[in-house]
């Protein structure tokens, strides 16, 4: 995305101080507490990924030009011992294009990262490592795109594919000009087999949104792939896509918002799938007012029913979404009101009932904000920036309300 529209759309998130308190309702209480994040200084981008009952937390620290991505497990007794995936000066580091590591089905470990090609601001590769021992040694990186084009490539989600050691999608610019700002940003994805070698490369989606984010779950029926679509006439839908028996399904609208804004809302969709469950969050800010929304789906992304409202005044998006096993979602989001954001998560049933907002975090200075589940718990991430400094900092609060 041309760097000037980027500065003309970006949305500060304005939100920091853990708050450790309990709202109840009576169909959910939800004591958010501290959790010690193994995160050290000068810590930012934390995402989550989960496989099973495995929760992988990742991050980066960045100290001058030089930056090292680092991730940690979640344990019985807290967080494992923080691991090393690569440190070098060429990453491309942002406020919205966040790194990962996943843990896949057969116990390796794939990280996705991004690291700059060429003098153009917004040049970058998406780059691939994976590890067969826990995180002791990676491979060589590599990247699944070889259009060599001076271009944006990322935005890249992981995924495990069947029959396969992992996929991933991605954001590609090969077919644009950044110097005339034109020509389309397009949906890409590939799979690598548990060789590491690469299987094949596939187009999603030749036109989209060109700095939102993308998001993949995994139903009982393969793998579906959420982003930001966009129109010939500036609509911004989200779109899903499902990737089984080797091929990728026409993307279709979780639900047609009408919001056209030609620009790019740097707000992309969060999913979260089990079974043949799927629910898809977003931000819709048609006539500058920014609501988030959350849709169902119960046939594997094939179809999704009615957007149900999930702020109360208006949000700034950073969504977040985990199903629970009794078929709900506990859905995070940027509450604005007041003049003040609040990174908030509630519990929305399939029929649309909302359970009493809760605060995580509150005024400014806190962004990149995560949720997941991790056996009976939900786990909470995000970057305090206050004092002047950054640090990635954790929360937990048990789903049935216990306290731990």
């Amino acid at each position: 995305m041309p760097m000037k529209r980027l500065l003309a759309c970006a949305w500060v998130l304005a939100m920091a101080g853990l708050c450790s308190f309990t709202f109840a309702r009576p169909e959910w209480t939800l004591a958010v507490q501290p959790f010690a994040s193994p995160a050290g200084a000068h810590s930012t981008e934390p995402q989550f990924t989960a496989e099973g009952d495995r929760v992988i937390l990742s991050w980066l620290e960045v100290v001058g030009q030089r930056a090292t991505l680092k991730f940690s497990e979640r344990t019985a007794s807290g967080w494992s011992v923080p691991q090393t995936v690569i440190s070098n000066s060429n990453f491309f580091v942002n406020a919205y294009d966040v790194p990962s590591v996943r843990v896949l089905p057969d116990g390796t470990l794939a990280a996705y990262w991004i690291e700059n090609n060429g003098p153009e601001p917004d040049a970058t590769n998406v780059r691939l490592s994976w590890s067969k021992d826990r995180g002791r040694t990676w491979s060589q990186p590599v990247s699944p795109h070889h259009d060599g084009t001076r271009t944006e490539h990322g935005f890249a989600s992981l995924f495990p594919a069947q029959g396969a050691a992992f996929g991933v999608v991605w954001i590609d610019g090969r077919a644009t000009d950044p110097e005339k700002e034109t020509g389309d940003m397009s949906l890409r994805a590939s799979v690598y087999g548990a060789d590491g070698k690469q299987l094949g490369e596939a187009v999603v989606k030749s036109r989209v949104c060109e700095c939102c984010s993308t998001a993949a779950a995994e139903t009982s029926e393969g793998v579906i792939v959420a982003f930001r679509d966009r129109s010939a006439s500036e609509v911004r839908n989200i779109d899903v896509s499902r990737f089984a028996a080797g091929h990728w399904s026409t993307p279709t609208a979780v639900h047609d918002d009408a919001w056209r804004i030609d620009a790019c809302p740097i707000n992309g969709p969060a999913i979260s799938a089990m079974g043949q469950d799927a629910a898809v969050a977003w931000l819709n800010a048609k006539d500058d007012q920014g609501r988030a929304f959350l849709a169902f789906s119960h046939d594997a992304g094939r179809t999704f029913g009615t957007p149900i409202r999930v702020d109360d005044a208006g949000s700034l998006g950073r969504l977040g979404v985990q199903l629970t096993p009794d078929g709900f979602a506990a859905v995070t989001y940027i509450e604005f009101a007041n003049n003040r954001s609040q990174f908030r998560v509630r519990r929305i049933s399939p029929a649309g009932a909302r359970s009493a907002p809760v605060t995580i975090a509150e005024t400014s200075g806190s962004r990149y904000p995560r949720v997941t589940r991790y056996r009976d718990e939900l786990l909470f991430s995000w970057t305090d920036t206050g004092n002047g400094s950054s640090r990635v900092r954790t929360a937990r609060a048990s789903i049935d309300g216990r306290q731990h």
